[in-house]
């Protein structure tokens, strides 16, 4: 199979679909490997690298997507690379088509094949793709919010831990999945009291086995969000509802309870927020304010770490896309129901139920179109 890798256009994103490793891998299985000039540079894999593991480089995306079977990026495709994409041509990312639906009226339109990163499953039901990028976006969070409670940055001026003689900081994770378990890690390390609120009471068993008397486990109501909301220093959100749209957990006037400078970071802004006052920010531009609460709403945390998160998700990615380069994408979804869980869009249709309730159109099963 001929495999294109184009270099990331979206706002600061450094993160590239393959590393070399990966493409010496693909070759070595007796496939060819298109990359994008400069597609790693961002974080130190040059052209020569590419080169050396059996890569020819492109001058352009449009020659790449033009050209190869198979796309392999990492962050959703914009609005001109939807355009650059044709009639079953297979594209393998992170999609996250609930909140967006003018993506996938582009994706739709280009009768692609587009398998999602995000809704691809295992035998234990998790998210095998989601989970390394989970695992970074939850430990960046803690080191965000810390970050923008500083006076300097519009917040309260409390230091997670506290010091001898002042009490630590309040830390409120909602979500005890990938995320929030990495957000609590990391909060207990700098010292904070932390809170966990889950709707699962399994799963808060296992937080309170993994971290005991470190935490405290609570399970989630709407009185409960808003009484520990309001004596919070940090809120995490960390909510998923595989490819769906994640709920409006905590309320505007919820904020209003909090005290000035309070920070907001929401994990789940990339499948809509779980803030009712959340809207998407960049790395550049990553805060704003409202009601007095400071919002951190990056759609790519990970994006900041581009090295770490790069060859973490490629240590994942790998054998799917060995799988469906091997075998082509039917024959390897027919194998693998679990890579069939991924598939979103497909000729025209979507083949994702909670992607098609989100976008309140028209759900068609993906096993159709194995066939």
């Amino acid at each position: 199979m001929l495999i294109g890798v184009p270099k990331e256009i979206k706002n600061n994103e450094f993160r590239v679909g393959l590393v070399p490793s990966s493409v010496r891998e693909l070759v070595a299985n007796g496939h060819q490997v298109l990359v994008q000039h400069n597609a790693g540079i961002g974080i130190g894999l040059d052209d020569d690298s590419y080169r050396l593991a059996g890569a020819k480089i492109i001058d352009t995306a449009a020659e790449i997507f033009n050209s190869a079977e198979m796309i392999v990026k990492v962050k959703e495709p914009q609005a001109e690379e939807c355009r650059l994409l044709r009639k079953n041509q297979i594209l393998f990312t992170y999609l996250h088509l609930a909140p967006d639906p003018e993506q996938a009226k582009l994706l739709l339109a280009s009768g692609c094949v587009a398998i999602a990163y995000e809704t691809v499953t295992n035998k234990n039901g998790g998210l095998p793709l989601l989970a390394p990028m989970s695992e970074v976006a939850g430990r960046m969070s803690i080191q965000a919010g810390a970050t923008c409670l500083e006076i300097t940055r519009g917040g309260s001026g409390i230091l997670l831990g506290g010091v001898p003689g002042v009490a630590p900081g309040k830390v409120v994770v909602i979500g005890g999945g990938v995320v929030g378990t990495n957000a609590v890690r990391m909060a207990i390390g700098l010292g904070a009291r932390v809170v966990v609120i889950d709707k699962s009471v399994e799963r808060l068993y296992h937080l309170d086995l993994q971290f005991g008397s470190k935490i405290v486990t609570i399970y989630s109501t709407t009185d409960a969000i808003e009484r520990h909301v309001a004596n919070a220093d940090l809120v995490i959100g960390a909510v998923l509802v595989a490819g769906g749209s994640a709920p409006k957990l905590v309320t505007r006037a919820m904020l209003k309870n909090m005290r000035p400078g309070s920070v907001l970071v929401d994990v789940s802004i990339d499948q809509g927020g779980c803030f009712e006052t959340s809207r998407p920010t960049t790395h550049q531009n990553p805060t704003y304010v409202e009601e007095g609460v400071v919002h951190y709403c990056v759609t790519n945390m990970p994006g900041a770490v581009p090295r770490t998160s790069t060859f973490a998700l490629n240590n994942a990615t790998l054998p799917f896309i060995l799988a469906i380069a091997n075998l082509g994408y039917r024959e390897a979804m027919k194998r693998d129901p679990h890579l069939l869980n991924g598939l979103n869009v497909c000729e025209g249709r979507l083949t994702h139920k909670a992607v098609a309730t989100a976008l309140h159109q028209e759900f068609t099963a993906a096993e159709n179109f194995l066939c």
